[in-house]
């Protein structure tokens, strides 16, 4: 097959989201498909909604000769009147990848209406939806409000075994100290790192500690305010902000700390929990989206409800306080890591998919 796929900028940009694109591309070019990336550059919102006149970029990619297009659905706003210029002069079907909506995430008042309209007139210019969790699936078809052709394809793990030994994770999870946290993740409001700053507020000094990894450049007003509401709250002795960081210092942060509390508004999956899961850390997310498709309260890790800080702070003075049972929720963490599909997995369902479209 010849694979066409949009995103926006370029695949190696460090996300969950960027992370899921390029193992599918590696999988389907392994496989001996020809995959050919369209990029479109990043703008702000209204400069996004402003590309959909670009008609020429419509009429070059019509005339590539693909077999099926995928589409990020990152970029709707950039797509979703250009589509319908696209599909006059294409004859392939057009598949789009969501990894969560727009609309699903908390916008300041007035807004979300207009992010699902747009969002809604998008999907409803594509032929059939991959999702990453069958919360992403149920919401993408209640806002298109039509049946499309869907496959759930949830982000694999890497072959091979876990990092670390069960003894290692009980061993860890009972060392003497305060229980160390690890929040990884862009610092933007829908990670909701305000929250656990909020909840750790509420835990004495002495109980627990926090390393902040994530890229700061993305959203500076967020990242600032952050560090403000940290310093409000005199936890600056008691965070470490690491920035973005490498691959094999993420490994070292995941094996020595106890936890990660990533409290987002909102998360189609999240494959930083899976990430820490193999580690055996106890995973702390929310329940909007689909982390509670990969987090087994109170078996693997904890689910809070999105913006509770108080709750948080109960669940975090709590495993402080419970080390045995958290180290064995590590543990099941980390088989229920081991359960999971793999990238390959993933790949072989989505691309049976694109061949059914074909069809």
């Amino acid at each position: 097959m010849h694979i066409g796929f949009v995103i926006y900028g370029s695949l190696d940009t460090r996300s969950g989201g960027y992370l899921y694109d390029r193992k599918l591309v590696e999988f389907l070019q392994n496989q001996g498909d020809r995959v050919s990336l369209f990029s479109l550059p990043w703008r702000s919102y209204p400069q996004h909604l402003l590309q959909n006149l670009w008609w020429g970029w419509a009429s070059a990619l019509a005339a590539s000769q693909l077999d099926i297009l995928i589409q990020d659905e990152l970029n709707h706003p950039s797509l979703f009147w250009l589509n319908r210029h696209l599909k006059a002069e294409a004859d392939f079907p057009i598949v789009t990848l969501v990894h969560h909506l727009r609309s699903s995430e908390v916008h300041p008042k007035g807004l979300t209406p207009l992010y699902r309209a747009i969002e809604k007139r998008y999907l409803l210019t594509t032929d059939g939806f991959i999702c990453n969790s069958h919360s992403t699936e149920q919401a993408a078809l209640a806002l298109a409000g039509v049946s499309r052709p869907t496959v759930v394809a949830y982000p694999g793990r890497d072959d091979g075994p876990p990092p670390l030994q069960e003894h290692e994770i009980l061993a860890r999870a009972q060392s003497d100290g305060p229980l160390r946290l690890l929040f990884v993740g862009n610092l933007i409001p829908r990670k909701g790192l305000h929250t656990l700053l909020e909840a750790m507020a509420h835990v004495p000094a002495d109980q627990v500690q926090l390393t902040v990894v994530g890229d700061d450049s993305i959203d500076p007003r967020y990242s600032h305010r952050m560090r403000t509401l940290a310093h409000h709250h005199q936890l600056d002795t008691r965070i470490h902000w690491a920035g973005a960081v490498s691959d094999e210092t993420l490994r070292q942060l995941y094996s020595t700390h106890h936890a990660l509390v990533v409290p987002s508004q909102h998360e189609g999956f999240g494959i930083v929990y899976l990430e820490a899961m193999s580690y055996g850390l106890i995973a702390v997310g929310t329940e909007a989206g689909g982390a509670g498709e990969i987090i087994r309260p109170g078996e693997t890790g904890l689910l809070i409800p999105p913006e509770d800080a108080e709750t948080l702070a109960t669940k975090l003075l709590w495993l402080q306080s419970h080390r045995p049972e958290m180290g064995e929720m590590g543990i099941a963490a980390r088989r229920a890591w081991m359960n999971h599909p793999t990238w390959s997995d993933t790949g072989a369902r989505i691309r049976t998919f694109l061949q059914a479209q074909l069809a």
